[in-house]
């Protein structure tokens, strides 16, 4: 008699949700959902394969590619004193054929 393993649900690791912060939802990242890609802003010292398993961990789809970018802070002016905003990073996560994931709602 063969024993049968049960896939069993586990909760994603805390690591994971400091990786993937938050959706980004603009115009344009709500263009690329319509060939299967989500925007997501990571943290800055995220790795690819990092990203990767945070994202089919967390929204359960299977990730094709993640293709990141670094945008740099904009200088500003706070209260007559030059400053910049933080640097951020963006992973743009292209799934497989058939899935998606569903920023509407919560992780």
């Amino acid at each position: 008699m063969a024993a049968t393993k049960k896939k069993e649900k586990m909760a994603p690791a805390a690591w994971m949700y400091d990786v993937v912060r938050r959706p980004i939802v603009t115009e344009k990242s709500s263009r690329g959902s319509e060939n299967g890609q989500m925007t997501f802003e990571v943290a800055i010292d995220a790795t690819k394969p990092k990203i990767k398993t945070a994202v089919e961990t967390l929204f359960e789809v299977e990730v094709k590619s993640v293709n990141t970018l670094v945008q740099k802070g904009k200088t500003k002016r706070f209260k007559g004193i030059m400053g910049q905003r933080k640097d951020m990073k963006k992973a743009i996560v292209t799934l497989k054929d058939g899935q998606a994931i569903d920023t509407g709602s919560g992780v």
